[in-house]
């Protein structure tokens, strides 16, 4: 980062080439711990949802952050959840629309800038499948999963993804992994699987080689494009791997699905944009 410019000329062709640039150290300790501080609000409603439920017998709230979730489905590990809705949380407005961050997009997608309706809480917990996402881009997933996008250039989409961690991650503990450069592919074809898609092997296998380990500390951020291929790598330690992940979009495009997402900066409309933790606690996932 310089002081003239929030992208350095290097990081942005970086992302034309590759699809991706990492920037560290761009949200605060304070953001992060606010970010923290919402995600514990989250799993102390599941431990009372599942104490009422007479699923377990003590709340844990003695247990850390990194472990709390996991000790709470230990039993039940198939229901534990990930967060999507439920994010509508005023100490995520710091992250969702941080002004560094959003400046940074700006340089990528123009002025208009809409917090695309796919933004997620991830509790990555030990060996389980649930959370063991495969090879896929996030357009593949566009392309399969919405009406909306039948018949549709799904690869003309202008987004930008962002992915921060709020406990170190590293391959350990399931980092993600990118394949360098398949943005460029356009969307590929993606098959069904248990609880994810896949890309399919024809696309993945020869490129699967090139995968480079994204390892991450809080406050870290990584962006990247939304044909990018990637994955999360499993978690083969004992606590759990938290992160959260969102999208921006040019907001001059259609999303491409029924939800419009909300106004994170816009000059044509600036009353239309969220622009204050109240708001976006009070806003809906739509």
């Amino acid at each position: 980062m310089n002081t003239t410019s929030p992208l350095t000329t290097q990081q942005q062709e970086q992302f034309d080439r590759d699809g991706y640039i990492i920037l560290r150290q761009v949200l605060s300790a304070i953001e992060v711990e606010g970010a923290r501080e919402a995600m514990q609000e989250l799993v102390d409603r599941e431990a009372h949802k599942l104490l009422q439920q007479g699923l377990i017998s003590n709340l844990m709230e003695n247990e850390p952050f990194e472990t709390r979730l996991l000790r709470l489905y230990q039993n039940h590990l198939d229901k534990a959840p990930d967060y999507r809705p439920q994010l509508h949380l005023a100490g995520l407005f710091p992250l969702f629309f941080s002004p560094k961050v959003l400046d940074i997009v700006e340089m990528l997608l123009g002025s208009e800038i809409r917090l695309y309706p796919n933004y997620t809480a991830r509790p990555k917990l030990p060996q389980h499948a649930k959370t063991l996402v495969l090879w896929h881009q996030d357009g593949g997933y566009t392309e399969f999963n919405s009406p909306e996008a039948a018949n549709k250039d799904v690869s003309q989409m202008r987004m930008v993804n962002v992915w921060s961690p709020l406990v170190p991650v590293n391959r350990h503990n399931g980092c993600m992994q990118f394949v360098p450069g398949t943005h460029r592919l356009g969307v590929v074809p993606h098959e069904e699987k248990q609880y994810y898609l896949e890309i399919a092997q024809e696309y993945l296998k020869p490129r699967e080689a090139d995968a480079v380990d994204i390892e991450l500390e809080p406050g870290d951020i990584v962006l990247f494009h939304n044909l990018l291929f990637h994955r999360g790598l499993p978690n083969l330690s004992q606590s759990i791997r938290w992160s959260l992940d969102w999208r921006y979009q040019d907001a001059t495009q259609d999303t491409l699905r029924k939800e419009q997402g909300h106004l994170a900066r816009s000059h044509k409309n600036p009353a239309n944009v969220i622009s204050t933790a109240q708001e976006w606690a009070d806003a809906h996932f739509v």
